[in-house]
C-alpha cells in the first residue's frame, strides 16, 4: 500500500472511531472522561498505524493500550497486519481483542463481543493471506532458480563442448608429437625429455576429460583423496626439469583431513607452476607444518637466476582461484613478494575438514 493509501486507511479509521464516539454518547468505557477525551484516543490510534509494517509489535502494543481507554477501530487494522505481514508477535491479535473487551467494560453486550469478533475475523483473515502470498513468492523464487540452473547447465554443456573440441585437441597433438620426437631422436636426453612431456600430455588429457564429463552431467565427481607421498612426487617431478627445491616437512599428514590434504597439494602444485613460469632457476623451498589443530604450508622461492627466455601468460587467476579453495576449507592464505626479490605463498588450514 502507498502513503496516500496509508493515510486514507488511518483517516477512516479515525472517522469510524469518532463516529461511534458520537452515535453512542455515553458509551461504557473502563476510563471515564469526556467526548474529546475519546476523539482524541481515536486520532492517536489512527496515527499509530503508520507504523504498523515498519514496527509491527511498538504499533500493535501502542494501539491496544489504547484500546482499554475506548475502543478502537485500528485495533482491526493491527490485527490483520499483524498476522499478513509478520511470522512473529502474533499473540498481541489476542491482546487487541482483551484490550477491546476490557475498553468497552467487558460485560456491555454487544459491543463488548461484537469489536473481540472483528478483531479475530481481521487475524484470521491477515493470515489466510499472509500465508498464500508466502507461498507464491516461494514459488517464485523456486522458479528463478530452476531457470538460473537450466542457465548453468546450458553454460557447463557449452564449455564442455569448447574444451573437447579445442584444448583436447590441441593436447592431442602435443603428445602426438612428443610421441614421435621420441621415435625419432637420436640423443638418450631428448628422448626421455620427449617421453616425460608425452606421459604428461596423456596424464592432462584423462584429467581433462573427466573434466568435461563432469561438465556435461553437471555432478560432482568423486574427487581421491591426496595420500602424502603424492606431495614428494610432485617435487620431484619439478626437481627433474631442473628447479632447485628443498621439502621439509613437519608432523604427521596422515592425520589430517583428506580435503585438507587435497588443498595443501595444491597450493603446493599451483606455487611449483609459477615458480616454473616467473621464476626458472630461482631455489624454492617448501616447509610443510601439521599440527594436531592446523596445517600450514610455505612456498618460498628466491629472485631468478635469470630472465626466463620463455614467458608464460598469467592472468594471476590461478592465485586468485587457490585463494577462494583455501577459504573454502575455512583456511587463509597469503601471497606477495619478499624482501629479497623472491616470492612466498603462506597457506593456513585447518587440520580436519568433514568430507
Amino acid at each position: 500500500m502507498t502513503r496516500a493509501g496509508e493515510l486514507a486507511l488511518a483517516l477512516l479509521v479515525a472517522a469510524l472511531g469518532i463516529g461511534r464516539e458520537f452515535a453512542l454518547p455515553a458509551p461504557s468505557h473502563l476510563v471515564a472522561a469526556g467526548t474529546t477525551f475519546y476523539v482524541t484516543v481515536h486520532l492517536l490510534a489512527a496515527a499509530a498505524l503508520w507504523w504498523r509494517r515498519t514496527h509491527p509489535v511498538a504499533s500493535g502494543s501502542a494501539i491496544a493500550f489504547l484500546t482499554l481507554l475506548t475502543p478502537v477501530f485500528a485495533s482491526v487494522v493491527s490485527a490483520y497486519s499483524i498476522t499478513a505481514h509478520t511470522t512473529r508477535h502474533r499473540w498481541l491479535v489476542v491482546v487487541h481483542a482483551l484490550a477491546w473487551l476490557a475498553g468497552s467494560a467487558m460485560w456491555t453486550f454487544p459491543d463488548g463481543l461484537v469489536g473481540p469478533c472483528l478483531v479475530a475475523v481481521a487475524g484470521l483473515t491477515g493470515l489466510h493471506l499472509g500465508e498464500r502470498r508466502r507461498f507464491v513468492e516461494a514459488l517464485a523464487e523456486r522458479e528463478r532458480e530452476l531457470m538460473a540452473e537450466h542457465a548453468r547447465a546450458d553454460e557447463r554443456t557449452r564449455l564442455a563442448a569448447e574444451m573437447h573440441d579445442v584444448v583436447t585437441h590441441r593436447l592431442n597433438l602435443m603428445v602426438l608429437h612428443a610421441g614421435a620426437l621420441r621415435m625419432a631422436a637420436k640423443d638418450d636426453e631428448v628422448r626421455k625429455a620427449a617421453e616425460e612431456l608425452r606421459a604428461a600430455g596423456c596424464h592432462s588429457l584423462a584429467e581433462l576429460r573427466d573434466l568435461v564429463g563432469v561438465l556435461r552431467s553437471g555432478r560432482a565427481a568423486r574427487i581421491p583423496d591426496v595420500l602424502p607421498d603424492r606431495l614428494s612426487r610432485l617435487v620431484a617431478d619439478s626437481a627433474a626439469t631442473g628447479l632447485e627445491i628443498t621439502l621439509t616437512e613437519h608432523g604427521d599428514a596422515d592425520t589430517i583431513s583428506p580435503a585438507v590434504r587435497r588443498t595443501m597439494y595444491r597450493v603446493v602444485q599451483e606455487s611449483l607452476t609459477n615458480v616454473h613460469k616467473h621464476a626458472p632457476g630461482a631455489h624454492t623451498e617448501i616447509t610443510i607444518h601439521c599440527g594436531p589443530s592446523s596445517v600450514r604450508a610455505v612456498i618460498r622461492n628466491t629472485r631468478p637466476a635469470a630472465i626466463p627466455a620463455l614467458v608464460l601468460p598469467g592472468s594471476g587467476s590461478g592465485l586468485r582461484g587457490l585463494r577462494g579453495r583455501v577459504e573454502m576449507v575455512g583456511g587463509t592464505l597469503t601471497a606477495g613478494p619478499t624482501d629479497d626479490g623472491g616470492f612466498e605463498v603462506d597457506a593456513v588450514l585447518p587440520a580436519f575438514v568433514p568430507t
